[in-house]
């Protein structure tokens, strides 16, 4: 599976000829189209879609490899906008656009590593036919200011303290005989998978492998994002294996407890982090907006593990849940090929499908809402050797239905019955030709951007891959659905933003769904007007933004989906506050000549929507002192007046300097004091320094007066910091 985003552009259905539900009422909803692909013919592993050049239609990449050793990975591209091209036909670029590199791929992920808006690719593969590692391929366009949509593989940069670990600042768990010095491990990965694991804003990876020979012995391990697309290891238990496999008994790197082979333990104290899977799903399972981990294996039973971010307060490690969310049947004994999360009973919660689970039969499990699955349905007419599966809602009905690649016969595809049971029914025969190759991975895309989706489906063997026209030719008209918004905290303005996290279910794949344009709408007016920022996909059903930090008030905010046909799904609306605190005094005042200590205070509320009511005060002062107020916009500082002076500089530069004004009261005395309305006059000298104000700005302030007997012929008050307000 993959983690993708891309640019989508909008159509009008009429100017495409959408011809309704009647024209194919009575015929096949998919009809192999070979003649819109290149020629073709290998040991396909798997299929993903992006646009990878950002001209508005989605390309396709194909691993290549897997039980057939070490190939050439493919990239067709779609010439939808291209001169002379037609929308959904592609042409093979791979010679002029990807990385000459041969290698045995099981997987590749288009992701934008490093937030430059394009996509890039993730590549996994095995090393049974020859030692190798996991590979980064950079699309060129975005910072690295070539051209989008060519590809250079930087493995070695992208992959970071791959087997360091000095016990302080890199904790690596890979054993020093199994890392690259080019970059990278040798590793046996069939499935990784994107998502924010950590809730930072930028996507980590979820990295699995089935070890040597199917040994099961090697770990699964996370990487996490160092927001650049630079990929460390998370080892919170610090520990580092001496070979590949991990021994029973060692910390579970990145789980609670030790790692123990088989474990049924739930409580943290156990967990089991290497089996054999051929597959790898993440998700908010337990409705925390966190992101868990279902794992598969070929030869034992799934794994659950929970993200505790929510719970603790911060990414710790993930704990092994398997046998309390009754994903495990008491006659399961292995070979969980495959599985796939998805809403497919329109509840609002992840559901599993699972191939083989056990055996050759395919299963249907129900979330409860809080991650505990039951019951357990076996699919009528499944019963065979099934490899992939990918959610689509081929018919438009609001409902996702399930295509699924089969290893040894004929591909299937199911519909989704709705209420009440949301049963499936095998409706191959009628809606499929006749496709019995050895199918290893299907994708669903709406390549021809006429509102249905199609399917691609890679095939082993050198078999030419299916390209499935979708002909009911229905238009997508279900708008998503945005649950679960995130409850932001009340707090105070300042740097940091508010980040939130939301659902989002529509009639499609989540690996499609991503693809949705995402916007968390503000506002300190209840929506009269509105700012927005982009969300971001995170994994699973879950969408990330963040509203500035500075913003003040009561913060009114909701969240806007547009799926790829032009649906809107909307929020409910909720709201948070943000108060900036009272001033607060810092740093040390000056001892005067005459012994006086000046003391900087306010009144009133720095609202920059008001234009006077917040005044700057210093009381004892020396009598009959010229002095004046500064106040900067850089923070604060620490730093000496003059040699020998007692005061202190407070506020960084540049600093603005108020009106100069006279102490009063008697001289040698401590009785002065001076005053100044700090909003009158920002209203009053437009263009002063940090004008125009927004409401959570930071300032700081201090006092400056004449002290003659003094080093340096003046003092200083204490400053002053202080947040504006709305």
């Amino acid at each position: 599976m993959s983690l993708r985003v891309r640019s989508v552009r909008r159509w009008s259905w009429g100017a495409i000829g959408i011809l309704g539900a009647a024209g194919a009422a009575n015929a096949q909803s998919f009809v192999n189209t070979p003649s819109q692909i290149p020629a073709n013919g290998g040991f396909t592993e798997n299929v993903d879609f992006a646009d990878v050049d950002g001209d508005g239609d989605m390309d396709c990449a194909l691993a290549e490899g897997g039980d057939g050793g070490n190939d050439q990975n493919n990239l067709w591209i779609n010439r939808g906008f291209e001169a002379g091209g037609t929308i959904g036909f592609f042409a093979d670029r791979t010679a002029t656009q990807f990385p000459s590199v041969l290698d045995d791929s099981r997987d590749l992920d288009f992701v934008d590593i490093d937030g430059d808006g394009d996509f890039d690719i993730y590549v996994s593969n095995t090393s049974l036919a020859s030692n190798q590692s996991n590979r980064w391929w950079v699309n060129m366009g975005g910072v690295q200011n070539g051209v989008t949509g060519f590809f250079q593989d930087q493995t070695a940069a992208h992959w970071t303290f791959i087997g360091v670990n000095d016990g302080v600042t890199h904790f690596s768990s890979v054993g020093a005989g199994m890392v690259f010095p080019a970059g990278g491990f040798i590793d046996w990965s069939c499935d990784c998978v994107f998502g924010d694991m950590d809730n930072d804003g930028d996507p980590d990876i979820v990295h699995t492998t089935y070890g040597g020979a199917f040994d099961g012995g090697a770990p699964s391990r996370i990487f996490v994002n160092n927001g650049a697309g630079f990929f460390e290891e998370y080892n919170p238990s610090g520990y580092r294996l001496t070979g590949s496999a991990i021994p029973d008994g060692a910390p579970a790197l990145w789980a609670m407890g030790v790692h123990i082979d088989g474990t049924t333990n739930t409580t943290g104290v156990q967990s089991d982090i290497a089996d054999t899977p051929l597959g790898v799903e993440i998700g908010d399972l337990d409705g925390d907006l966190d992101i868990d981990i279902l794992q598969g294996a070929r030869n034992q039973i799934p794994r659950v593990y929970r993200n505790r971010l929510t719970e603790q307060g911060s990414f710790v490690a993930f704990q092994d849940i398997t046998y309390i969310t009754g994903v495990p049947s008491a006659s399961d004994t292995g070979g969980n090929y495959e599985q796939e999360l998805g809403d497919f009973e329109n509840d609002n919660d992840l559901d599993i499908y699972g191939l083989n689970w056990p055996g050759l039969d395919d299963v249907t499990i129900k979330n409860n809402g809080a991650g505990v699955f039951a019951p357990i349905h076996t699919l009528a007419g499944s019963g065979a050797d099934d490899n992939e599966g990918d959610f689509l809602d081929y018919n438009n009905d609001g409902r996702l239905d399930i295509y699924v690649a089969n290893f040894s016969g004929q591909d299937k595809l199911y519909r989704n019955d709705g209420p009440p049971n949301w049963n499936y029914t095998n409706v191959t025969t009628p809606q499929l030709p006749s496709l019995n190759a050895t199918g290893l991975g299907a994708d669903s895309c709406d390549v021809d951007n006429d509102g249905d989706y199609d399917m691609m489906v890679g095939n082993d063997g050198g078999q030419a891959e299916y390209f499935l026209k979708n002909t009911t030719n229905i238009a997508d008209a279900i708008a998503p659905r945005v649950t679960n918004l995130e409850q932001a905290p009340n707090r105070a303005p300042g740097a940091t933003p508010t980040a939130v996290r939301v659902h989002v279910y529509d009639n499609a794949s989540w690996d499609v769904t991503r693809y949705d344009t995402a916007s968390l709408e503000y506002s300190t007016n209840a929506f009269g007007s509105f700012s927005s920022v982009d969300m971001l996909f995170a994994g699973g059903q879950v969408f990330r933004g963040a509203i500035p930090g500075a913003v003040a008030g009561t913060i009114s905010y909701r969240v806007r989906i547009t799926d790829e046909h032009g649906n809107v799904g909307l929020s409910t609306v909720k709201s948070y506050v943000s108060t900036p605190p009272g001033p607060v005094s810092y740093c040390t005042s000056s001892t005067t000549t005459s012994g006086c200590t000046p003391a900087m205070g306010s009144t009133g509320t720095p609202s920059i929507s008001a234009s006077s009511g917040f005044t700057l005060s210093c009381t004892s002062v020396e009598g009959q002192r010229a002095g004046l107020f500064f106040y900067g916009v850089s923070g604060r500082a620490s730093s000496t007046w003059a040699p020998g002076n007692t005061s202190t500089l407070c506020v960084k530069s540049p600093v603005q300097r108020l009106g100069t004004q006279n102490s009063g009261g008697a001289f040698g005395a401590c009785n002065g004091a001076m005053s100044e309305d700090w909003l009158a006059y920002q209203a009053s000298h437009p263009g002063a320094l940090g004008q125009p104000f927004s409401a959570g700005a930071t300032v700081n302030a201090q006092t400056w007066f004449r002290d003659p007997s003094a080093p340096g012929t003046t003092n200083l008050s204490n400053g002053l910091e202080f947040i504006t307000a709305p």
